[in-house]
C-alpha cells in the first residue's frame, strides 16, 4: 500500500495499471510536490469521455498538492500517433490543429483551474520545441538513444507491422519525438512523472530512458487502465458516436443521460474514477440492488456532469423534465406523455407499432422506415430492429422516452 496520499487514492479509486517504480516514485511523492504530465491530441475540437479517466487523475494530483501538466500535441498532431491503429491517420492542415487546439484547451479548462503559478496546473504545447528542432539535431541528439531492434518489439509498432497497412517512416518517429518531450517538460518545468493509458506503456518507458540518458534525472511513468463497460463495449462510444466533453458537441442532456443509462455493473467503478465522491460514499451507492441502483446512476451522472459543465448546468439536467414538447408545439400547451395500456407493455410492443401511437409516423411501413433509418431512439437509444419489443423492463422511472430525430421526443406512459 503506497504512503503518499495520491498514490494511495489513485490505487484506490482504480486509476492505476502499471508503473515503473512505485517505492521511489512513492518516495518522492511523499518528500515533496511532483510534477507530472498526460498528453492530448488535438485529433478533433473537443475531447470525449474517452480522455476523462486522464483528466481526472490530473485532478486527483492537484488536490494532493502535486502539479499537473497538461501537454497538448500541437507538434506531434503533425504525425499523429499510430500506437494500435490499423491504418495511418489522415494528416490535418496546420489551420485544423489550431482549431483543435482551441477546442482541446477549452475542455481542458472545464476540468483544471489552468494558470502559470508555481502550483496551478500547467498547460503546454509541444509544438512550442518540436517546431524548432532541425532533423539532424534530432538524429544526431536524441536518435543516438534509441535502438531500433527494441522499438520493432513494442506492441503498438509489432501490431502494425502484422497488418496489410504498413507502418510509415514518418508515424515511426513518434516514439521519439514523445520521449523527447518528456526530455523537455523535465528540463523546463521540472516534471518527473509521465501517465498515460497503458497503450503508452512502451513510448513511457522510452522518454524515461532519454530523460535519463539525456538530462541524467530520475523519472517515473504510470498507466491508467484501458477501460471498457461491462459488456465489453470502448468507453465513451455510442450507438449516436463520441460522448463529447464539449457542449458545442453535445448538449448538457445528453451528456448527463449517457452516465443515467450506464450499465448496473460499471455504477460502483464509473463513481470512483468519474466522480470525486468519498470512496465510502462510492461503495454505498454501489450497493444499492433493484430499482435503487437508478439513484445512483442519478448521482453518477450529477456528480459527472456538475465537474464537466458546472454545478447550476447538472442541477437543471437532473431536475424532473417537463413532458417533451413536439417540434412545433406551444410551450405554453406542452404535449401530454402517451398513455399505453400496462397490459399492453407488460406483453411486450413492437417498436413500430409505438411510433406509429406516438403520433411519429402515419403507418406501419412508415414506422419501419424510420426506425430502418436510424431516426428512432427509445431511452436515447437507437433502435436497431423495426421489430424490437418494448415493455415494461424498459421503464426508467415509470416512463419511457421515444424521440424522432433529433427534435421531436414524447414520453410515454403506462396508463
Amino acid at each position: 500500500m503506497p504512503k503518499s496520499e495520491f498514490l494511495r487514492e489513485a490505487e484506490a479509486r482504480g486509476f492505476i495499471f502499471q508503473c515503473t517504480d512505485m517505492e521511489a516514485l512513492d518516495t518522492a511523492m511523499q518528500a515533496g510536490p511532483v510534477g507530472g504530465y498526460i498528453g492530448f491530441d488535438p485529433t478533433a475540437d473537443s475531447l470525449h469521455v474517452g480522455s476523462l479517466i486522464q483528466i481526472m487523475l490530473l485532478r486527483l494530483m492537484h488536490r494532493h498538492g502535486h502539479r499537473p501538466v497538461a501537454l497538448m500535441g500541437g507538434g506531434t498532431a503533425r504525425i499523429g500517433d499510430p500506437s494500435f491503429r490499423e491504418e495511418a491517420r489522415r494528416l490535418m492542415t496546420a489551420e485544423t490543429i489550431a482549431t483543435n487546439l482551441r477546442g482541446v484547451e477549452g475542455c481542458l479548462r472545464q476540468f483544471l483551474p489552468l494558470g502559470t503559478g508555481p502550483s496551478d496546473p500547467l498547460l503546454a504545447n509541444n509544438a512550442d520545441w518540436l517546431d524548432r528542432l532541425s532533423y539532424i539535431d534530432l538524429l544526431r541528439d536524441v536518435g543516438i538513444h534509441f535502438s531500433v531492434n527494441r522499438m520493432l518489439s513494442f506492441d503498438s509498432v509489432r501490431s502494425r507491422l502484422e497488418r496489410e497497412q504498413g507502418l510509415t517512416f514518418l508515424e515511426f518517429n513518434y516514439s521519439i519525438l514523445q520521449s523527447y518531450d518528456f526530455r523537455e517538460l523535465n528540463l523546463r518545468h521540472g516534471v518527473t512523472l509521465q501517465m498515460g493509458g497503458s497503450d503508452q506503456w512502451g513510448n513511457i518507458v522510452s522518454g524515461i530512458d532519454l530523460v535519463r540518458r539525456m538530462n541524467g534525472a530520475q523519472v517515473f511513468g504510470l498507466t491508467t487502465p484501458l477501460l471498457t463497460t461491462s459488456s465489453g463495449a470502448k468507453m465513451g462510444k455510442t450507438a449516436q458516436g463520441a460522448v463529447w466533453l464539449s457542449a458545442a458537441r453535445l448538449p448538457v442532456f445528453d451528456y448527463w443521460q449517457f452516465w443515467r443509462n450506464v450499465e448496473d455493473a460499471d455504477v460502483g467503478r464509473f463513481l470512483r474514477l468519474f466522480t470525486e465522491l468519498p470512496l465510502a460514499e462510492c461503495d454505498r451507492l454501489a450497493a444499492l440492488g433493484g430499482a435503487e441502483i437508478n439513484e445512483a446512476k442519478k448521482v453518477l451522472a450529477t456528480e459527472a456532469t456538475s465537474l464537466c459543465h458546472g454545478r447550476a448546468a447538472a442541477g437543471v439536467t437532473a431536475a424532473p423534465p417537463p413532458p417533451p414538447l413536439v417540434e412545433g408545439a406551444l410551450p405554453a400547451a406542452p404535449q401530454p406523455p402517451l398513455q399505453v395500456a400496462a397490459a399492453l407493455l407488460a406483453e411486450g410492443v413492437p417498436a413500430f407499432r409505438l411510433f406509429v401511437e406516438a403520433g411519429f409516423a402515419a403507418s406501419n411501413g412508415e414506422a419501419r422506415r424510420l426506425i430502418r433509418g436510424g431516426g428512432a431512439r427509445v431511452n436515447d437509444v437507437v433502435v436497431g430492429d423495426e421489430a424490437q419489443v418494448i415493455s415494461t423492463a424498459d421503464l426508467i422511472d415509470g416512463a419511457l422516452k421515444l424521440s424522432s430525430g433529433r427534435k421531436r421526443h414524447i414520453l410515454v406512459q403506462p396508463g
